[in-house]
């Protein structure tokens, strides 16, 4: 076996494994957030109260319908105290836990003619709450028991009892023939408080979802939610997809879930999520991506490397009333927060244009595989806004960046919400951009002034690059008009040219900004009664 068959801290050996990168805000805060989740029996008492019936047959019926039912009465409950690993489990370390492996001659599914076969990841080190599994057959929920037998502790320095049950795991991954016809790659994984991730066709691992954001970035502090139970639904003999239920729980809300799960060049999952509110909540994220972005042409930092580029993601996408917003990420000083309002939006999400090997240079992480993922609403969200969150971050091992959409109806003690949405996993998703648009190829920065002479401004220069779209049709000499709008600042210089040889328009803008400011940037072309690009947004922090 090799590194990339199990969990691992270090992004250098992460190919189409699950990584446990990220896991010093993520997966670690998600841990602590389980201490306010309540213990979830097998099977599927959910809570004392919880609805139960009894007959001949093997499990307990089970239904969508059934497990909204009780998270309803789950909320209308204070949480109880989850349970606890007892013995070895709690004896194992960091370097432990790397060196277990699921056995896949037990993966599930693996006999039965499926096209997804299921692995278990192991409970201890930081995942201290049991996350229990349930298998549905023909509408009923049969407890899926995990022990001993199942892992591989053949690297490990120490002994392990033999064939001793789990209470349960640390949380799964699906795996499914998406590169190849014989060879069953990771296609999702479930693992830390209620975050997953997924691949398209070739990806990498990179960004994650969550199912959601409570109170992120706020005074009051953030929970995190913790899928604490799942049942997942045998697939068929030869179906394409897999569907998969969650139980949602945390001091302040509780939901049920419904994942249907299709691979291919891009992987979708449609997601409905019912939410049941224990409390006052001052902000809801929902459907949470997470991201890192350390530093590139746009925002090089003061980073010594090798490498052009390193992000797991480069913008923020926002598509709305017939207009593509595309928001350069970055790394800040300090913590930026954004908000891109938006009623009925088509889609968002966070996006790696970059797909040459060239652009990074690493021949380890390949971020040129990276895949982007765009949220499509289904139904109704009204009004609300995207909001983004850039966290400071000298290390690529953390995700420093935060994407949700933030409703405006309150969530109040309780309420019920419902939203329905399509996830897009894979290197050029629907929504990732508009055809009939010229898009953002690259946006570099440095300091203002004329290049080549002794700097005497403090201005900061913006190079940005359209291609595509109608841009692609005109002349050198058509006219092309650059709209700008400067918040705390204003262009000092401004020029557009189509570049020599290419139909790559080059926007280059010298912008001065006030002391201390957070300078909102946008441009867009537009040229013969329309808009030509998307429209470009940055945020420079002037120091």
């Amino acid at each position: 076996m090799t590194p990339h068959d199990r969990p691992d801290m270090r992004r250098r050996q992460r190919s189409r494994s699950l990584s446990c990168r990220g896991l010093s805000r993520r997966a670690a805060l998600g841990t602590i957030a389980g201490a306010l989740s309540s213990t979830l029996i097998p099977g599927y008492a959910l809570a004392q109260d919880a609805p139960q019936t009894q007959d001949a047959q093997p499990g307990e019926p089970f239904s969508f319908d059934v497990l909204t039912e009780w998270m309803r009465a789950v909320s209308q409950a204070d949480p109880s105290k989850p349970s606890a690993i007892e013995g070895f489990l709690t004896e194992l370390d960091y370097d432990d836990y790397q060196r277990i492996r699921f056995n896949p001659e037990h993966a599930r599914w693996a006999t039965d003619g499926s096209r997804f076969r299921l692995h278990a990841f192991h409970l201890g080190w930081l995942f201290k709450q049991p996350v229990v599994l349930n298998e549905v057959v023909d509408g009923r929920a049969i407890p899926m028991v995990f022990s001993t037998r199942d892992f591989d502790y053949s690297n490990l320095e120490r002994d392990i009892p033999a064939d001793v049950e789990m209470p349960g795991v640390a949380g799964f991954r699906l795996h499914n023939q998406l590169n190849k016809a014989d060879t069953y790659d990771e296609l999702v994984a479930f693992l830390g408080a209620s975050y997953f991730r997924a691949l398209g066709r070739d990806n990498f691992y990179g960004l994650s979802a969550r199912g959601l954001a409570v109170n992120t970035g706020l005074p009051e502090g953030e929970e995190f939610p913790r899928f604490s139970q799942f049942w997942i639904e045998r697939p068929a003999e030869g179906a394409d997809s897999i569907t998969l239920y969650a139980a949602l729980e945390s001091q302040s809300v509780t939901g049920a879930y419904r994942f249907v799960i299709t691979p291919g060049i891009d992987t979708i999952m449609e997601v409905t999520a019912r939410l049941f509110m224990r409390n006052d909540v001052a902000q809801l994220g929902i459907s949470p991506l997470t991201s890192m972005f350390l530093f590139d042409g746009s925002d090089p930092g003061e980073f010594y490397d090798y490498r052009p580029a390193v992000h797991d993601s480069s913008a923020l996408v926002l598509n709305v009333n017939g207009t593509t917003f595309y928001r350069v990420l970055k790394n800040p000083p300090r913590l930026a927060s954004s908000y891109l309002g938006a009623e009925r939006p088509l889609s968002f999400g966070l996006v790696q244009r970059e797909r040459e090997f060239d652009q990074y240079l690493d021949a380890q992480a390949h971020y040129e595989r990276r895949p982007s993922l765009m949220v499509e609403p289904l139904g109704d969200w009204g009004k609300g806004s995207v909001r983004l969150l850039e966290i400071p971050s000298d290390l690529e091992a953390n995700d420093n960046i935060v994407a949700y959409w933030v409703p405006d109806a309150a969530a109040t003690a309780g309420s019920e919400l419902e939203f329905a949405y399509r996830l897009h996993w894979g290197m050029n998703p629907k929504g990732d951009r508009a055809e009939e648009l010229g898009q953002i190829l690259r946006t570099r920065s440095g300091e203002g002034g004329v290049s080549g002479v002794e700097k005497d401004t403090d201005h900061r220069k913006f190079v940005i690059d359209f291609e595509g779209g109608l841009l692609g049709n005109l002349s050198a000499d058509a006219e092309v008009v650059p709209e700008i709008t400067v918040q705390n600042g204003s262009v000092e210089e401004m020029a557009i040219s189509r570049i020599s040889g290419t139909d790559t328009w080059r926007l280059v803008i010298d912008i001065q900004g006030e002391p201390q400011a957070l300078v909102e940037i946008k441009a867009v072309l537009t040229g013969y009664g329309r808009t030509l690009t998307e429209t470009w947004l940055y945020q420079w922090v002037k120091q």
